[in-house]
């Protein structure tokens, strides 16, 4: 029985498989012309399952396509305002986002892109601007289906680590985004807490307008715990803020490129309390992040993911 099995005849398919042909050069199209049909779609499927693999496991964007819609978001009006008049942006009117939300959204046209801002608006009840990652991630949801951007730019002020380089009035431009106060000691929901999400970091932009770069964390409080600040320096986190992490938890939903443009108020590793340096630097870094937005869109203007 052991003779007559090293005898069996080899299957046609299996034998076009090892043949070496006497000719060294065989195009692709002599190699697609020799599949079959099965083949040819178990290789078509397997490369679409790599390509999946690499957009949910990296966060990359594999389209690469220039952008002509574009949404801006700001929790602040302190952080919209300034960002309206360097636009020359103008208040939609009616509202673009309808109520009950109490978004506020401005349009105007530039380099060839139609721009639009949503500053987040006044909570009802306090007069206050509505910061923090549940209306950031409600909002942003409501300005991508009100608008459909080809790109998300978070845009707004934010702590930074001076141990990272950071600055007063410094803008960074972030690499991923975390949350640092959603702590879940389950296996799986940790990971989920954290919420790991990477972003354009935009390295061409960044040389061109001498901007920083680094991880941005966001979480619900202007100040922190130890557990807090454990998360963020297992993270590397550079700037600490409160709403990146939420738009791009939203913008993942529309698989939108989010781009995160943060100017420093106050320094977390530093001796000032965190809401005495915020007040007194809230409107020089607004200003800061005023001039770098006009110049941030006119370099993204007309080109491609890739480019930037």
């Amino acid at each position: 029985m052991a003779h007559l099995a090293e005898e069996e005849e080899v299957p046609h398919s299996l034998e076009s498989d090892i043949l070496v042909t006497e000719e060294p050069d065989v195009s692709i199209k002599d190699i697609v012309e020799e599949c079959t049909d099965r083949e040819i779609k178990t290789v078509v499927i397997l490369v679409g399952m790599l390509c999946l693999l690499l957009v949910y496991s990296s966060g990359c964007y594999l389209t690469d396509y220039m952008f002509f819609y574009m949404s801006l978001t700001a929790a602040m009006e302190a952080e919209a305002l300034p960002m309206v008049k360097s636009l020359n942006l103008v208040k939609d009117d009616p509202p673009v986002i309808a109520s009950p939300a109490p978004c506020i959204s401005y349009s105007g046209s530039d380099w060839g892109m139609k721009v639009h801002l949503v500053c987040f608006g006044k909570c009802k009840d306090t007069g206050m601007d509505t910061v923090g990652t549940a209306p950031a991630s409600l909002f942003t949801y409501l300005a991508i289906q009100a608008f459909s951007p080809d790109i998300v730019v978070s845009a707004g002020t934010a702590g930074g680590f001076k141990s990272k380089g950071a600055s007063i009035a410094d803008i960074f431009v972030a690499t991923a985004t975390v949350n640092h106060d959603r702590r879940i000691p389950i296996p799986g929901f940790q990971e989920y807490g954290v919420g790991k999400r990477l972003t354009l970091s935009a390295p061409a932009m960044r040389r061109e307008l001498g901007l920083k770069a680094g991880v941005v964390s966001s979480g619900n409080s202007l100040d922190y715990t130890q557990e807090d600040m454990a998360l963020m320096e297992q993270h590397e986190a550079a700037v600490k803020e409160m709403e990146a992490a939420a738009v791009a938890w939203s913008a993942s939903f529309f698989k939108c490129p989010l781009i995160c443009l943060k100017s420093i108020t106050d320094i977390v590793d530093g001796d000032k309390p965190a809401q005495d340096e915020f007040l007194e630097n809230l409107h020089k870094s607004a200003d800061a992040l005023q001039a770098i937005i006009p110049k941030a869109l006119q370099f993204m203007a007309g080109k491609k993911l890739s480019e930037l």
